[in-house]
């Protein structure tokens, strides 16, 4: 429960609009990560994101590298939500918090089919694949270190750090075998991308963690839920978006398909991952003939992270779904890891690593 005196006082002393008002709250969800707030007071008009109460004192250094993770990009091509104001002080709201524009749009997440007219205009509903993949082509070009991000990870050796990161972090909470975990962790350790250009990710993007303007054309209105948010390899992030993502969703009418984290059929009439490969591409400006790469590693690393909530599953029935997932996208990675002819690819090409300087936390 938020406590509104104090925050109207915090409120005031920060010289936010609508000082002297009374300030107006609704709960709006509560993530795995966050909860999160619609406030009104006057002619302001924002959000709050915040840690739960219960949430471990980890998460108050969470929710402050969002805060610098949003400010950063101000003034970028990237949608965010607006940096309104932070406070780290816990004696305000018991945790820190800070206060961001409120999104005017729509998550594919919280609807149970595409709205109008994306439910039934195939070509607008492709814009929304598109308008996704231009985000994190555009979040992949943010000059981090002149926005003052060059603390926020370690880019340096961080494709060496994943394999025995993650590895050690399976082995903490290990409660089962997951058969194709060995294989594509051994592919991971010999093989690595043609090219790492460090860049700021987001850590877990998903159609789950953007949200869309009302109507068509398809317009990305904000990328939301930035606490996994590193400096690190960009092109993970577009790996994390298509790993999910069938070779060809040109099914119109199939409403049984799922993926890329929508809880409906929502793929058909979409654009098939080769076009929004190359659409990544020619935003970004980088190379994706690695693209198995980074999709092994993305199928490895998500099944961990969800294995994660699957041991503490208990009668969690959401939780407990996560084990057949895990064991599949285990499975996916062992399989490509296998079949792939990444070795001809990378024949007579040097992989290098340009620029300097993490479940277990971004990175």
């Amino acid at each position: 429960m938020i406590d509104l005196p104090r925050l109207a006082r915090w409120m005031d002393d920060a010289g936010l609009a609508g000082q002297g008002e009374p300030v107006e709250h609704r709960f709006v969800s509560g993530g795995t990560q966050n909860d999160i707030y619609e406030i009104r007071r006057g002619e302001l008009h924002c959000a709050m994101r915040i840690p739960p109460p219960s949430a471990p004192a980890g998460r108050d250094q969470g929710i402050l590298r969002e805060w610098r993770i949003i400010q950063a990009l101000d003034g970028t091509d990237v949608p965010h939500p607006e940096a309104m104001a932070v406070c780290p002080d816990t004696s305000i709201l018991g945790r820190p918090f800070y206060l961001m524009g409120f999104v005017d749009g729509w998550s594919p997440t919280d609807q149970r089919g595409w709205p109008a007219p994306f439910d039934t205009d195939l070509e607008a509903r492709q814009g929304l694949a598109y308008q996704v993949t231009d985000g994190i082509a555009l979040l992949s070009e943010v000059d981090w270190r002149s926005r003052g991000l060059d603390d926020l990870g370690r880019p340096d050796g961080f494709h060496e750090r994943q394999v025995g990161r993650w590895t050690a972090f399976l082995d903490r909470i290990k409660g089962r075998e997951l058969p194709g975990f060995d294989v594509a962790a051994a592919w991971l350790r010999a093989h690595r991308p043609l090219d790492y250009i460090p860049g700021l990710m987001h850590g877990d993007y998903q159609f789950a963690n953007v949200m869309f303007r009302h109507g068509a054309p398809a317009r990305l209105a904000a990328i939301v839920d930035w606490e996994m948010g590193t400096v690190g390899d960009p092109k993970l992030d577009l790996a994390w978006m298509v790993q999910g993502w069938p070779e060809d969703t040109r099914w119109p009418g199939d409403s049984g398909r799922t993926g890329a984290g929508l809880p409906f059929g929502g793929l058909a009439g979409m654009p098939p991952r080769a076009a929004l490969l190359a659409r990544y591409a020619e935003v970004s400006g980088r190379q994706v003939d690695d693209i198995d790469y980074y999709l092994i590693l993305a199928r490895w690393k998500f099944g961990i992270v969800l294995e994660q909530g699957y041991q503490r599953a208990g009668d969690d029935v959401k939780l407990q779904a996560f084990g057949p997932a895990v064991l599949e996208l285990m499975k996916g990675a062992a399989e490509l890891a296998e079949t792939t002819d990444y070795q001809t690819l990378t024949t007579g090409r040097r992989v290098t690593e340009r620029g300097s300087s993490g479940r277990p936390g971004p990175g």
